[in-house]
């Protein structure tokens, strides 16, 4: 069945060449998106003009979209090219008006790292051989991780004049350089504390090279998130667990935790540094059982 509205699509198509200069996969993407969004207006919908065209029409095709379970990235250049394609109908004169304006691109999902329990959390811990310097250090970054739910970064460039292990907390500086007091516990305290008077005594080869960071590499100097990457790996295998693992998963554990364990959202917020709470209610995932556990104890009519 012959594609409707061809002769429109082939002037949008010359209008993107000539007045946009796009690339010929560019003009491809676009050719592809919307024969497929004519073939449904036209020969699906039967709508005889493009101007007869409005915003549920529109919806219903992305609807089909989605039921053929694209990828939120597909239908994201979908909508984009539906949008630009009536927006030249209406410029040129063939539309009075543009249905597409309102259609909202698609909010990309984002994929939540997976949750450590705590009895992972001490199987990593655990498996660490404390009886080295090495060991003193790895097991001091784990549960810097995930005491303070610091950032990979905010730890590697962690400066020994930020810690205020007496009080029991951490200066953190963490995107556009934006502080922050994180309060640590008393068990990564002490496993700083160990690292620091016995751990990192030697690994430091000269006061240049480790430039003051806490955590130092066999060389003597800062070590790197790739390291922290690989340490956090090396003990998750160590002790059986079989998720991703990542330095991002222990932030999200302790966020989670503290949530589970009844702090509010703001405080978890503020010890994470995010700027927007949307940003923290997206990131501090909570279990389900967990929310009909508050639900059955606290509402009224459970």
């Amino acid at each position: 069945m012959e594609t409707p509205f061809l002769a429109d699509l082939k002037q949008f198509l010359q209008y993107l060449k000539l007045e946009k200069g796009l690339s010929e996969n560019s003009l491809e993407s676009y050719k592809n998106d919307l024969k497929r969004y004519l073939d449904y207006i036209g020969n699906i919908r039967r709508l005889p003009e493009l101007s007869g065209i409005d915003i549920r029409h529109i919806e219903d095709f992305l609807a089909e979209l989605n039921a053929m379970e694209l990828a939120t990235t597909t239908i994201a250049r979908n909508i984009s090219s539906i949008r630009s394609f009536h927006h030249f109908l209406l410029i040129e004169g063939f539309s009075k008006a543009n249905p597409a304006e309102l259609i909202e691109l698609p909010k990309k999902s984002r994929k939540l790292p997976d949750v450590l329990n705590p009895g992972e959390i001490e199987d990593m811990l655990n498996s660490v051989d404390r009886s080295t310097p090495f060991g003193m250090r790895d097991y001091a970054i784990i549960e810097c991780l995930y005491a303070s739910g610091m950032r990979v970064s905010e730890l590697t460039d962690l400066g020994l004049d930020q810690l205020f292990l007496e009080i029991g907390f951490i200066r953190v500086f963490g995107k556009g350089s934006k502080e922050r007091l994180v309060p640590v516990g008393e068990y990564a305290s002490d496993a700083l504390t160990t690292y620091l008077e016995t751990g990192r005594v030697e690994l430091v080869k000269s006061p240049q090279k480790s430039q003051n960071k806490v955590f130092l590499n066999h060389l003597g100097g800062p070590i790197s998130r790739v390291s922290v990457w690989n340490i956090i790996q090396k003990y998750a295998k160590l002790g059986g667990i079989e998720k991703s693992v990542s330095p991002h998963s222990l932030r999200h554990s302790f966020a989670t935790h503290l949530l589970e364990g009844g702090a509010d959202l703001r405080s978890v917020q503020e010890m994470l540094g995010h700027a927007s709470i949307n940003t923290t209610e997206i990131y501090t995932h909570v279990d389900r059982s967990f929310l009909h556990q508050v639900y059955k104890e606290f509402h009224p009519r459970k």
